[in-house]
């Protein structure tokens, strides 16, 4: 079991940061054939970038969404997400060939979707909680008792 951090924590990092959201939603779970490939390259892509201390990757949450998996990956700038995509030695590229295969076999199967954010503040609070998300990917820090939220943003670049 993880362990539980009963104090007020934070996360702890100054840099610039990216958040990718990734998912996929099964439309047809009677045809494995189509979205399972896609459903199995993902942990692959993560074991790949997760050994590669250069990728960019500081690291990812798996969980599931409305309509199935979905995978909250923290990166350090754009240009690391989008080197790795388009790496031709990478996972991701034959995973990507295969999906698109399978997705033109039988259109609306399985769908694919990401969103990209370039975050220029973060906030974070964790009560009670293992050390998770934003912290677990870069760094974790106590948090004073009756620090408020708006505090740890900080103000907006001008």
């Amino acid at each position: 079991m993880a362990h539980i951090h009963p104090q007020r924590r934070s996360h702890s990092y100054d840099g610039p940061l990216v958040v990718f959201l990734i998912g996929m939603r099964i439309n047809k779970p009677w045809r494995p054939d189509l979205w399972l490939p896609a459903f199995t390259a993902m942990p692959r892509m993560l074991a790949e970038l997760s050994a590669d201390p250069e990728s960019g990757l500081l690291g990812y949450r798996m969980t599931v969404g409305s309509g199935g998996p979905l995978v909250i990956q923290y990166w350090k700038s754009t240009e690391q997400l989008y080197a790795y995509a388009s790496r031709p030695n990478a996972e991701h590229r034959p995973a990507w060939a295969a999906f698109n295969r399978a997705a033109r076999k039988a259109p609306g199967s399985v769908g694919i979707w990401h969103e990209t954010y370039v975050v220029d503040r973060a906030e974070s609070m964790y009560v009670g909680m293992p050390t998770t998300g934003l912290a677990k990917a870069t760094g974790v820090q106590d948090a004073a008792f009756g620090s408020r939220a708006a505090d740890r943003l900080g103000p907006a670049a001008a």
